[in-house]
């Protein structure tokens, strides 16, 4: 039997090549266009999905710190107003009255739930006083935020609020001078004449503090309190009073070094008495 034979060019490949069983090696493609490469969403979902979710939980928290601005500032001037109705009567700001109508204005219940380092007890006022010549008060609460961010840990940040307020001890007259001339501020026994109406040795920041921890107070000047001579507090059991800038401890609101009859008069009329060292 006789095959047929069928010419075949040498250049070109036989249909079944004698390495076909061995394996043949090819480089894949970088980048397949048109197709995404596998594993490339899951990383950057990994990286974008992490940052994401931290920025709305820092817009959270962001969102909730104002909010409590918020109700803390309108709760210390609900505090100021009812102050300010009783000060005629009582020339004397007390922090602790302070405290409970911010509290209670804002609700004790909303600042136990916030972020409000301590709840309703971590709201201090304690840096509050009043003015006993021009009536005004200074209004400061105190606190401290606590932010528990997953990738920080718990940070805790301090804040303050402050407001003035006007107590309702009438008014002063303005324009019994001539528009040329200087008014100045004295007292009765000063030897200094100022030129700043709430010059701190005018103004006395009035505040009640527990007898036995009087050893370890200071003034502004680092200064210790010692008693005064006139009331002598030495047997006060409850508390005393100090000032800010003062260096004796009372044991009435009645005594005489808490008390302060400031006269505005022309500079003219304030002769033989020295420029104040603060605002002279």
């Amino acid at each position: 039997m006789i095959l047929p034979y069928r010419s075949k060019n040498i250049l070109s490949y036989s249909e079944d090549p004698p390495y076909k069983d061995f394996p043949v090696l090819r480089r894949a493609p970088l980048c397949t266009p048109g197709k995404a490469q596998k594993g490339s969403v899951t990383v950057e979902a990994a990286l974008a999905m992490p940052l994401f979710f931290f920025a709305v939980v820092a817009l959270c928290y962001l969102s909730e710190v104002m909010a409590i601005r918020t109700s803390i500032r309108s709760g210390l001037q609900y505090a100021g107003k009812a102050a300010a109705e009783s000060a005629y009567e009582r020339p004397l700001l007390l922090s602790g009255s302070i405290e409970q109508d911010l509290v209670k204005a804002v609700g004790e219940e909303r600042l136990d739930r916030s972020i409000v380092e301590n709840g309703s007890s971590g709201v201090r006022c304690e840096r509050s006083y009043m003015s006993m010549s021009t009536g005004i008060m200074e209004l400061r609460a105190d606190y401290s935020v606590y932010l528990p961010l997953p990738v920080f840990g718990r940070v805790v940040v301090p804040m303050e609020e402050s407001c003035r307020v006007k107590g309702w001890t009438g008014y002063e007259r303005a324009g019994f001078l001539a528009e040329d001339e200087e008014t100045v501020y004295i007292t009765e026994t000063g030897m200094v004449y100022h030129r700043d109406p709430h010059c701190n040795y005018l103004e006395l920041s009035i505040r009640m503090v527990p007898a036995g921890e009087i050893e370890h107070l200071r003034n502004e000047s680092q200064g210790k309190y010692y008693p005064c001579e006139s009331c002598s507090p030495e047997g006060a059991g409850g508390g005393v009073y100090i000032t800010d800038h003062g260096d004796r401890y009372h044991g009435s609101l009645d005594c005489s070094g808490l008390k302060r009859t400031v006269y505005a008069v022309p500079l003219s009329e304030a002769v033989g008495k020295g420029a104040c060292s603060k605002c002279g």
